[in-house]
C-alpha cells in the first residue's frame, strides 16, 4: 500500500505545479492563459480571455470585461456595449470516470469471456474556461440598455482584485 501512496502524492505534486495559474495578463500564445484582442474597425474590438484550468468562470468573464474597459479607456471612450458573448469550455471536470469493457474470442474448440473495469483521474486541476466579447466603444453618457458598462467602473470595480 505504501508503495502506491508515495508515487501517487507525488504525481498530485507535479499535476499541482503543471497548471498556469490565471492573472490578467496579455496571452503569450493562441492557447495561452491571459487576454487577446482583434480590432475589428475604430471603437469596435473581439476581445478572448483565456483562464487557466479550474479558474472560475465567473473569474474569466470578469478579467474580459477589465480588458474592454482597458481598452476603451486606452483609446479615448468612456463606455463599452457587449454587442456579443461566446463562453467556451475546454477539458473535463477533475472528478474520477469509471469504464467497463467486455470482449470474447473463440479460437477452434477453445472460448474465452473477459471483463474489465478501469477507472482515470483528471489531474490537470478542472476544466478550463475562456470567454469571447465583441464591444463596441462609445463616449458621453452611456446610454440606457442592457450590456452597457461604465468602463472607469468597471477598471475601477474588477482591476482592484485583478
Amino acid at each position: 500500500m505504501a508503495r502506491l501512496v508515495v508515487p501517487a502524492l507525488a504525481a498530485l505534486t507535479l499535476a499541482a505545479c503543471a497548471t498556469a495559474p490565471t492573472v490578467y495578463q496579455p496571452a503569450l500564445g493562441p492557447a495561452a492563459v491571459g487576454y487577446s484582442e482583434y480590432r475589428i474597425e475604430p471603437g469596435r474590438y473581439r476581445i478572448t480571455f483565456r483562464g487557466g484550468p479550474g479558474a472560475p468562470v465567473q473569474q474569466v468573464a470578469d478579467y474580459a470585461l477589465l480588458r474592454a474597459a482597458d481598452l476603451a479607456l486606452a483609446e479615448g471612450y468612456d463606455w463599452f456595449r457587449v454587442a456579443d458573448r461566446i463562453v467556451q469550455q475546454e477539458g473535463y471536470g477533475s472528478g474520477p470516470r469509471v469504464s467497463v469493457g467486455a470482449g470474447g474470442v473463440h479460437i477452434g474448440r477453445r472460448s474465452s469471456v473477459g471483463v474489465g473495469v478501469g477507472t482515470s483521474f483528471n489531474l490537470g486541476g478542472g476544466p478550463a474556461f475562456s470567454q469571447t466579447l465583441e464591444v463596441v466603444m462609445g463616449k458621453g453618457p452611456p446610454p440606457r440598455t442592457a450590456d452597457v458598462y461604465d468602463a472607469r467602473a468597471i477598471r475601477d470595480a474588477i482591476g482592484a482584485r485583478a
